[in-house]
């Protein structure tokens, strides 16, 4: 059994960083106040001490002369991580990300790589409001040359982060920022590693399947113990990562259960659930459906300041419960 230690989702992010930085002289951390700070979400507190100021570079707040800065350092062999902050700024870094580093790979035929792991914390939960709270997958997993990580727990945080740093291409690695305090048990293993592209079952189930990642996790866990007082079996299915994704995992759980519900807290309109939806519908899993496909998203407003509004709009664990009854046919 690997070692393991009780560690917030912060301190998780710091450790991969660290050990893939330890291990690998080309890997640096660079965004605004990543260094002296110790970044403004507390993800690379010491790290500046350990690895220096080449290594721990603070930055001015331009994100577009950031993420371009990043492309540059990759082509010439350079591992960046990028600390863009909030995901609403990844905005400003857009052009950078989709018309430069996401194409090299393609374009040079594979000779020209842009390892560059973007890290943005993601979504609302903690009253940051409007310009700081949303979830922009759905831009992101459009875009080929891409890959989107979306873990939800600590501890997969550490492993994904570690495969997302030693990957050849574009990597948005998303940080629920709601969770950074959240605590569980994180392997200390410096080789322990998730592979990009590969979910998880996290909970075992035949009645009916609930695909979430990131911050709603948790809840839609919390929804599946509660009916399973009940007798509802619910199987939850984490991605992990959004690109590439594990459609196989999906598909079987769906033919094992014959029902699904997608759940995130991005709007829901043009959101990356509607993705998997189609995706589902699209294949032979869509046979094995004995109910329509039920969204479970954030309402299409601008995310509220008031904390009460805020709850409002996003997926509460009696809105999970409600749609487990609605597909199971016990509401």
């Amino acid at each position: 059994m690997a070692e393991t230690k009780l560690m917030a989702l912060r301190e998780a992010i710091n450790l991969a960083m660290s050990e893939e930085m330890r291990k690998d002289e080309n890997v640096f951390l660079m965004g605004e106040d990543v260094g002296v700070y110790g970044g403004d979400f507390g993800t690379s507190v010491g790290m500046l001490a350990e690895f220096g100021e080449k290594r721990v570079r603070d930055t001015p707040i331009s994100e577009a002369a950031i993420a371009g800065a990043a492309v540059g350092a990759a082509i010439t062999g350079l591992r960046p991580i990028i600390d863009l902050t909030f995901m609403d700024f990844i905005t400003i870094a857009l052009d950078a990300i989709v018309n430069n580093g996401a194409k090299n790979n393609y374009m040079f035929g594979g000779g020209l790589i842009t390892p560059v792991t973007y890290r943005v914390a993601s979504g609302s939960g903690i009253g940051s409001a409007a310009q700081h709270s949303q979830s922009l997958e759905a831009w992101l997993t459009h875009i080929p040359g891409i890959k989107v990580v979306a873990p939800g727990t600590a501890n997969e945080a550490k492993g994904l982060l570690k495969s997302s740093i030693r990957d050849n291409n574009i990597v948005i690695f998303m940080e629920p920022k709601a969770l950074y305090g959240k605590k569980e048990e994180v392997n200390q293993d410096p080789d322990f590693y998730i592979p990009l592209g590969k979910g998880d079952i996290k909970r075992e189930g035949t009645d009916v399947t609930i695909v979430s990642y990131g911050r709603m996790l948790e809840r839609v866990i919390q929804a599946a113990d509660e009916v399973a007082a009940e007798g509802i079996s619910v199987e939850v299915v984490d991605p992990r990562t959004l690109i590439p994704l594990d459609k196989e995992m999906i598909f079987n759980s769906v033919k094992k259960t014959g029902r699904l519900i997608l759940v995130n807290d991005a709007y829901k309109t043009g959101g990356f659930i509607g993705e998997i939806a189609s995706m589902v519908v699209e294949s032979d899993a869509f046979d094995y459906l004995d109910a329509p496909i039920i969204r479970l998203a954030s309402e299409d407003v601008p995310v509220p300041y008031a904390r009460v509004l805020e709850q409002a709009m996003l997926p509460t664990v009696e809105k999970i419960k409600a749609a487990i009854y609605k597909s199971v046919n016990k509401g």
